[in-house]
């Protein structure tokens, strides 16, 4: 791939090639904070809409034997429900959650960090528009770090993942389906199955620059799937190729 900017070094990871240069100047860190403390939620805490709470790092969860494992939960398991227009900065979310963030409309987030994802980190249910996460990230996620089930855009800027399965994800088989689009740069990730899955018959694009991206041990930048409304596992169709759906 060849870039119309001063000559780069590319570090070589399996099958994909990154620039190596100017990544100290890269605003992503994969430097997790220390909380000063931690408060466990005896249920999910509400962001009201056109609020912005900050966590100033604490950590927060739902108490000891929060976590089910792959087992699929509700708006009651989340730590934070965030409602349409709400921001969520400085959170450190831990281990003890089923369900980390959801986003109940169009949220931004902001520099928050899950240390050991449960079931899913971050799940998108706006209808439309657009949610932001910047800065932040994520470890063992085992499936999916960002779960769109809703509709719109999402945006994911400056952001570490390690260990995980997929940094997002438009459902493959929510009973109601529409088109999602999701936009990821300046990303550092290590020890992953892909960056983006996207359902390539309801129209999903997603839109990744490469050249912004650090990766280790990643096997896919974009895959595209058959979605369904079915309930049914969506096969795959196409892994870490450049298409009309997948544009990288």
């Amino acid at each position: 791939m060849l870039y119309a900017v001063a000559p780069l070094v590319f570090l070589v990871v399996g099958s994909l090639a990154t620039p190596t240069s100017n990544l100290e100047a890269r605003a992503a860190s994969c430097s997790f904070p220390s909380p000063p403390t931690t408060s466990s939620l005896p249920s999910a805490k509400t962001i009201p809409a056109g609020t912005t709470f900050d966590g100033k790092n604490v950590r927060f969860d739902r108490g000891s034997g929060a976590c089910q494992g792959q087992k699929e939960g509700g708006d009651k398991d989340a730590v934070f429900l965030v409602e349409n227009g709400a921001t969520i900065q400085n959170v450190v979310i831990g281990a003890n959650q089923a369900e980390g963030i959801h986003c109940l409309g169009s949220c931004t987030l902001k520099n928050v960090w899950f240390e050991d994802v449960c079931e899913d980190a971050i799940t998108i249910k706006q209808s439309s528009g657009t949610s932001t996460i910047t800065g932040g990230g994520a470890k063992n996620a085992d499936d999916k770090i960002v779960q769109h089930n809703g509709g719109g855009n999402v945006v994911i800027t400056n952001f570490c993942a390690q260990n995980f399965g997929k940094l997002y994800r438009s459902c493959g088989n929510c009973s109601s389906q529409t088109k999602r689009t999701v936009t990821i740069n300046n990303i550092i990730a290590s020890s992953g199955s892909s960056l983006a899955g996207i359902n390539s018959n309801y129209g999903d694009v997603a839109t990744i620059t490469t050249s912004t991206l650090q990766l280790t041990s990643v096997k896919s930048i974009c895959d595209t799937y058959q979605g369904n409304s079915n309930g049914a596992e969506p096969p795959k169709l196409t892994s870490n190729v450049a298409n009309a759906n997948c544009k990288f």
